[in-house]
């Protein structure tokens, strides 16, 4: 008990460090995605181009998401 009394500051960076573990996996499976499908047929890379970026920018906006909702809650959460 004595270790939960000695934590002060704001727990909302460490919270927002956890949880952009999850986007940083799914930018990775996308572009490996993206690099597996185009080693396996090249001609294709131009059309699936977009799809990447598409999903890119949903994990990127859901870890903006994130760490906006971790300033808002910062205050809120005791």
């Amino acid at each position: 008990m004595d270790v939960l009394a000695a934590v002060s500051g704001s727990t909302a960076a460490i919270g927002y460090g956890l949880a952009a573990i999850g986007p940083g996996i799914g930018v990775g499976l996308v572009f490996s995605a993206y690099i597996q499908s185009t080693a396996r047929q090249p001609e294709s890379s131009r059309m699936t181009l977009p799809y990447v970026w598409i999903g890119f920018a949903v994990i990127e906006a859901l870890a903006l998401l994130g760490i906006a909702f971790g300033f808002i809650w910062a205050g809120t959460v005791s």
